[in-house]
């Protein structure tokens, strides 16, 4: 294999200066900046490499390790998902985000093979938070069924704990990301006495004349949306048309950001949606980015998403992928990590309200306390609304928790059944 100038020289300096030079720590970023679904991973992929550069450039990486981020186009296509994991693999990468249900259902057996973790942060696999099955699999601070039955819980929590004889409608993206929460969403019905009608919309949601002429002929007390890209926007807009009442409109968190309710302008008043995050710019460390990475021109993007939803989430995934990267240097007593060091950094993180604060962060999310036996994280979620008014999300109530005697147990059947197909034996014992 030839080596470039570029390279020749660091290996030389490195031979001259007699100690070795560390790789950089190398986070692959599955990106979509095109197709249908551009306008939400955009942001996201900002966020995401925004965030290492401002640990490169304030702090000089992480424990002086640079990061790197090694960016791959999948256009949201689960194919091209996974031509992206095999043509990166090889790079050193430590670490897996696919964003997306349908690339992370292709990437658990391969990246569990290859021994590389995978953090599906609020999506994928629900049931692999069963860290006792999933070894190299991740999905906190929450999982779709948590945010299924927070939703619920705020609809309890309007109605005075009674939803007996409600309608609930859930219209959803006909996929297996949108097909997630329907087993939960089943569950809850059973217990709480509402009726659940289940409205697909098919790939990429443009049209949806006929679901929201079914609900309202139906009128369903609530709905509830699993969407993505263009669909929400779409959704918004028809429940605007037919006058659907939008504070009972709940979208999941990937059906919450501002692409998705502006198109609506004031029709779009009131509408929620749940969220594992806090939202807008009021936070210290967006000050650090303006300076180290805005302002000295290294942004991904153009410096206009900062604060947005999803620019937020995708900082926010990055920023737990460097606390695991710390978190693993300390175990192993090493700056240069390999994969296993990274899934040991990644089983073993903990996050409290301190932390987030000397992050720039306080008050951001949840605690995290992950374990060999969890890897789902602690399943709190607080529902979002927005405000047409001044372009806003608030959130309206605090961090909650989801129903886990309804949770837990449809999370071990799950994951049990995938175990036994695969002949996985239980670890952590």
């Amino acid at each position: 294999m030839k080596l470039s100038k570029l390279a020749m020289v660091t290996v030389a300096a490195a031979m001259v200066g007699g100690t070795p030079a560390l790789a950089d720590l190398v986070f692959p970023s599955l990106s979509y900046r095109t197709g249908p679904y551009a306008a939400g991973g955009i942001p996201f992929a900002d966020g995401y490499a925004d965030y290492f550069t401002l640990l490169n450039e304030r702090d000089g990486g992480i424990n002086g390790v640079e990061a790197r981020v090694l960016e791959c186009e999948t256009g949201y296509n689960t194919q091209k998902g996974v031509e992206c994991y095999e043509s990166t693999k090889g790079e050193g990468s430590l670490l897996y985000q696919p964003l997306s249900t349908g690339i992370t259902y292709q990437l658990i057996p391969k990246a569990t093979a290859d021994g590389i973790p995978v953090h599906s942060m609020g999506y994928g696999r629900t049931s692999a938070a069963n860290g006792k099955i999933f070894s190299h699999v991740f999905n906190y601070p929450g999982t779709y069924w948590d945010a299924a039955s927070i939703i619920v819980n705020h609809i309890l929590d309007e109605n005075g704990g009674d939803v007996k004889g409600k309608k609930i409608a859930l219209v959803y993206h006909n996929s297996a990301y949108g097909k997630e929460p329907i087993r939960t969403l089943e569950e809850l019905a059973k217990k709480h006495g509402y009726e659940l009608t289940l409205i697909p919309v098919d790939h990429p949601g443009q049209e949806q004349k006929s679901q929201w002429l079914q609900i309202r002929r139906e009128r369903p007390d609530y709905v509830l949306m699993w969407g993505w890209g263009v669909m929400n926007q779409v959704a918004i807009k028809e429940a605007a048309n037919i006058r659907f009442p939008m504070e009972n409109f709940i979208g999941v968190w990937w059906s919450a950001s501002e692409n998705d309710v502006l198109p609506a302008g004031e029709g779009a008043n009131g509408y929620k949606a749940v969220t594992f995050h806090g939202v807008g710019s009021d936070f210290p460390v967006f000050d650090d980015i303006k300076k180290h990475v805005v302002d000295t021109g290294k942004a991904a993007g153009a410096g206009d998403q900062i604060g947005t939803v999803l620019y937020n989430r995708g900082l926010y995934a990055a920023m737990l992928a460097a606390e695991a990267a710390r978190t693993a240097q300390a175990l192993h007593n090493t700056k240069d990590l390999t994969p296993a060091q990274m899934r040991d950094g990644m089983e073993a993180l903990k996050i409290d309200a301190a932390r987030l604060e000397e992050l720039g962060l306080p008050g951001f999310g949840p605690e995290i306390n992950v374990s060999c036996e969890n890897h789902g994280g602690p399943g709190l979620g607080a529902i979002q609304q927005w405000n047409a008014s001044d372009g806003t999300w608030t959130l309206i109530n605090d961090f909650g928790p989801a129903d886990r005697a309804v949770i837990d147990p449809l999370i071990m059947e799950d994951s049990l059944a995938f175990a036994k197909e695969n002949n996985i034996p239980e670890r952590c014992n």
